[in-house]
């Protein structure tokens, strides 16, 4: 078995495959999903996700927008850089690249989890210029303590060792397992997109990513930054995340007064995988306000 997610077998009946296409770009071959017609509206997702996080929420954003949504460097379709250091800088840096090759620029972004961290990164260093940045359970601070002094360095330590995500790939092929870590998320999946998810997992070059990502994370400077960001992000809270916390979004607003926090009562981290009609109608909302779409009639 390839240690790759493979189009041919993985891709077969991707959510959104008629969207799909393969652009050379940095260094690397991506999978972007393009559709619809309108104003540019970018999507990113979070660590360990990919396109199909968005199976539900593209089609409907797709009426009013031209949606672009990439598999991050090293998940899903895309190929990883050599030497596999995800940082959020490199990040930034590739997604760029990407826009560029594609010809691309976004009047409205939105990134779920650590996405919406790598989009206020290309914002600050002017790589994009958005009207308004969304942040979807955004994971935009460090953690704190005990974990913030434990967690990058066991990210860095596992993610050295080849075996590791072969481990955790062989894991996630009992279906229980993937469904666990998604209910640890505050999320309630229907079974398709459990599916979903463990067909990725099951690949050790998609997980070696999520940890490449963990290892080389560092939010410290981009909260120094942060205070910098115009216009400031909307973040879009589930009220059951278990992931990032809503108290962060809190926190957050108490060091950025003019951030505004839109709660999803009931939802998890997931929450735009949960009711993609409920989010698409709060972004699309954003998006009038922010003079990116003409306000639609009541």
């Amino acid at each position: 078995m390839s240690d790759r997610p493979q189009w041919e077998n993985d891709g077969r009946d991707w959510p959104n495959r008629a969207a799909s296409r393969f652009v050379q770009a940095g260094g690397l071959r991506w999978h972007v999903q393009q559709a619809g017609e309108g104003p540019v509206l970018l999507l990113v997702h979070g660590t360990g996700a990919a396109t199909h996080s968005w199976r539900g929420l593209l089609p409907l954003l797709a009426r009013r927008f031209t949606v672009v949504a990439p598999d991050l460097p090293g998940h899903g379709f895309t190929t990883a850089p050599a030497g596999g250091r995800l940082s959020l800088p490199y990040m930034a840096r590739a997604l760029a690249a990407l826009l560029a090759a594609l010809g691309q620029r976004p009047e409205l972004v939105a990134g779920h989890s650590a996405g919406a961290a790598i989009l206020a990164r290309m914002a600050l260093d002017g790589a994009i210029a958005p009207r308004a940045l969304i942040g979807l359970n955004a994971a935009l601070l460090p953690f704190e303590g005990l974990a913030g002094q434990v967690f990058s360095p066991i990210a860095r330590l596992l993610s050295g060792v080849p075996a590791v995500p072969w481990f955790f790939a062989r894991r996630a092929g009992d279906r229980a397992v993937v469904e666990r870590l998604l209910r640890d998320t505050g999320s309630a999946l229907d079974p398709e997109g459990v599916e979903l998810y463990a067909r990725l997992v099951r690949r050790p070059a998609h997980v070696a990513a999520a940890l490449g990502m963990m290892a080389h994370w560092d939010l410290h400077p981009l909260l120094r930054d942060l205070r910098r960001l115009a216009p400031p992000p909307v973040l879009l809270v589930g009220g059951a995340d278990r992931t990032v916390p809503p108290a962060d979004a809190r926190r957050l607003r108490a060091m950025l007064p003019a951030l505004r926090i839109v709660p999803l009562p009931g939802l998890g981290h997931l929450a735009h995988e949960e009711q993609p009609a409920r989010v698409a109608a709060v972004i699309e909302g954003i998006a009038a306000e922010a003079g990116v779409l003409a306000l639609a009639p009541a």
